[in-house]
């Protein structure tokens, strides 16, 4: 599955690739909504978004930019993610400059970090890096009008029942007073504000925290720190207290099948098998439970992933991201840099993963899409095949994995 490219930050950096579609391609979108046409159509999402409670005042002020645009369906349709190896990800994304300036904004807005950690229980440097990574702190928060891009993606049929939901949600953000249909610019994908929610994770999440009776995300830092909270808390379950992401040092004889984000294991019980901090202090001895994170396998960097992991995940589900956000914020939070590792980490190509997804698929593996993308259904797969084969079953796809399955032993 592909991650959600929620910012222009994360388009550049993750390497976006825009294919050419067809205009008649791009305007037979709606060939499945037997024959309606966009105006129709659009005739009917007004009735919708009434029935939902939103006022004619706000209609009308959104209907200019509720337009169909065939470039909008060409992104969609084009998009291809490249992965990258986590490492060389990490490198530019959780770069020094980052981690200083989250921990600039953190000294810069303490008032507003200190009552979102008081009200919310997440502490500053989550919210800084997830503002930091999304949009370099509201300096790429996209250019696009937003209602444009989530009218024509209602519009279309590939995800017309999620967007139809958001275009929904926009228009009551604007009927809420919030932002008025000019101000509401962000990315192509329909997100919005400097650390790019969706229109219903706005409406829903979005708290007027400088209290001029908006909530801004767009212009206003202190909304941007609270509502970021409130949705971390609220709408993915942010554990007070604990944390979220630790580097490890893992030994040469763990047992690798154990190493999974669905495993969890007394943090006593890591330490037993001989899991310790880089420096070599031992783990506590107690019962709290946690998973080890090997995203580039045996022979990469290793963490300790927590239960508030699960926010990273569930705020982007590639693996690389999480992990990069997670390993972000302990870096604002204070933690040196992780430990390299101490030789090159092959990685497969994109066509030879492709090529492992078709041959996984065939000996009755579930990966979904056989798009050259490494997501949680190719990690569970491979780490079957692993343990068959009798290699390490560390989730990360090698040279050798892939030669045992073309020769079929």
């Amino acid at each position: 599955m592909l991650p959600r490219l929620k910012s222009p930050v994360l388009a550049i950096a993750f390497g976006l690739l825009v294919l050419a579609v067809s205009p008649a391609r791009a305007q037979n979108v709606g060939a499945c909504r037997a024959g309606t046409n966009f105006e129709r159509w659009l005739t009917q999402l007004k009735q919708d978004a009434a029935k939902a409670g939103v006022s004619q005042r706000a209609i009308n002020a959104a209907s200019p930019q509720l337009v169909f645009d065939a470039n909008i369906i060409r992104r969609d349709r084009g998009q291809r993610v490249f992965g990258q190896i986590f490492t060389t990800f990490s490198d530019r994304m959780a770069a020094v400059h980052r981690v200083q300036g989250g921990q600039a904004r953190i000294r810069q807005y303490a008032n507003a970090f200190a009552r979102a950690e008081r009200e919310y229980g997440v502490p500053p440097a989550v919210i800084a890096a997830f503002w930091g990574l999304e949009t370099d702190f509201g300096a790429n928060s996209g250019k696009l009008p937003i209602l444009k891009s989530l009218a024509t993606l209602a519009y279309d049929c590939r995800r017309a029942d999620r967007f139809h939901e958001e275009l929904i949600a926009a228009l009551k953000i604007i009927d809420r007073g919030d932002l008025s249909a000019s101000e509401m610019i962000g990315s192509w994908a329909g997100e919005l504000g400097q650390t790019q929610f969706l229109p219903r994770h706005y409406y829903d999440y979005a708290v007027d925290f400088d209290g001029d009776g908006r909530r801004d995300l767009i212009h206003s830092a202190a909304d941007v720190i609270g509502s970021t909270a409130h949705y971390i808390s609220a709408g993915l379950k942010w554990r007070p207290g604990e944390p979220w992401l630790q580097e490890v040092r893992v030994p040469a004889n763990l047992p690798w099948d154990q190493t999974d984000l669905a495993i969890k294991h007394p943090r006593a019980k890591w330490a037993q098998w001989g899991v310790t901090y880089p420096d070599g202090r031992p783990l506590p001895n107690d019962a709290m439970p946690v998973s080890v994170l090997l995203p580039m396998g045996k022979d990469g960097p290793a963490f300790l992933a927590y239960a508030n992991f699960a926010a990273y995940t569930e705020w982007n589900n590639s693996l690389i991201y999480s992990t990069t956000a997670g390993y972000l914020a302990t870096r604002i939070a204070g933690a040196p840099p992780m430990r390299r590792p101490s030789a090159q980490v092959h990685q497969l190509s994109f066509n030879e993963i492709k090529e492992l997804q078709h041959l996984l698929t065939r000996a009755g593996f579930n990966v979904g899409k056989q798009d050259g993308i490494l997501g949680q259904q190719s990690r569970i797969a491979v780490k079957t095949m692993q343990g068959r084969y009798g290699l390490p079953a560390d989730s990360w796809p090698t040279a050798e994995l892939l030669a045992r399955m073309r020769s079929g032993g």
